[in-house]
């Protein structure tokens, strides 16, 4: 096998849900396929590369110049925050049409196994925000993992004394799940519920 190929081999097998049978198997497609599969997606990848970023607001990855299409949307609803794990959960509420407000990325959830501590959480950049735009409410939409409870418990601590009104997600979500698999009716039952 050319070094080349097995390069690319092992830099796909470190996607995440990709192993090196997966990578195998994609390079081999691509290769086969160079016109119809290869060529796009070596396109796409050089404009998302050239074009797409993260946005300094709200953490969000999106094509934007100053901030992303949900930050800069007149809109949306300033008087109110979701706080998600990551961009992927950002998406998955985006895509129930549910919530109509702002964002905020976390950098992670804590874990102490993993080195995450309460920086990760960014709550002062979200409590500058809160201040700045007149929020009352932030909802806390993270996984139900013990994880999750935990950052979850964290932030509504820290807001406590803050007079912003702090909710979380409740009914559809089972426990140990991720937003990000989660079907959309689902999800959009979960937000409506939220208390």
């Amino acid at each position: 096998m050319s070094p080349d190929i097995e390069a690319l081999i092992q830099k796909i097998s470190r996607l995440p849900g990709l192993g090196p049978r997966s990578a195998r198997r994609i390079v081999i497609h691509l290769i086969r396929n160079r016109e119809q599969s290869m060529e796009p997606i070596l396109t796409g990848l050089k404009r998302v590369y050239e074009r797409v970023g993260v946005c300094p607001v709200c953490s969000n990855i999106d094509t934007f110049t100053d901030m992303c299409s949900i930050c800069s949307d007149k809109k949306r609803r300033r008087d109110i925050i979701c706080v998600v794990e990551n961009v992927a959960d950002l998406w998955a509420i985006e895509r129930t049409s549910c919530f109509s407000g702002q964002y905020h990325v976390l950098k992670g959830l804590l874990s102490s196994l993993d080195g995450r501590g309460p920086e990760f959480l960014k709550l002062d950049e979200l409590h500058e925000r809160c201040t700045n735009n007149n929020v009352t409410e932030i909802v806390i939409a993270l996984s139900a993992t013990v994880e999750g409870q935990t950052t979850d418990h964290y932030i509504k601590n820290f807001f406590r004394d803050k007079n912003i009104r702090t909710t979380s997600l409740a009914h559809g979500i089972p426990i140990g799940g991720e937003l990000d698999y989660l079907d959309d009716g689902t999800l959009f039952a979960a937000f409506s519920a939220r208390g």
